[in-house]
């Protein structure tokens, strides 16, 4: 059964930061590209960071590019997301997907605010 649960979110104050994980199991996790995406209340779904099944390419939209940061641990079947300068408009329910199986976890919740 293919599983992905993701940890990490929380409070955090603007200009802070925060390192989500999803743990990955079921499947071959190294085989597959990975993906984080975000949902805000009210707002559309929002593709935040991108990674091949090796992790030797990433890629983000512009207005995460500098601040965030996709990365995994293919040994641990991890994935992560590493986000700095964190802004209240960062606020956003956080999953990870494999998007060519179309699953994601259930999410994380990432609230910035003073």
């Amino acid at each position: 059964q293919v599983q992905l649960v993701e940890s990490g979110g929380g409070l955090v104050q603007p200009g802070g930061s925060l390192r989500l994980s999803c743990a990955a199991s079921g499947f071959t996790f190294s085989s597959y590209a990975m993906t984080w995406y975000r949902q805000a209340p009210g707002k559309e779904r929002e593709l935040v960071a991108y990674i091949t099944s090796a992790g030797s390419s990433t890629n983000y939209p512009d207005s995460m590019k500098g601040r965030f940061t996709i990365s995994r641990d293919n040994a641990n079947n991890t994935l992560y997301l590493q986000m700095n300068s964190l802004k209240p408009e960062d606020t956003a329910v956080y999953y990870c997907k494999i998007p060519s199986l179309r699953v994601r976890g259930q999410g994380t919740q990432v609230t910035v605010s003073s």
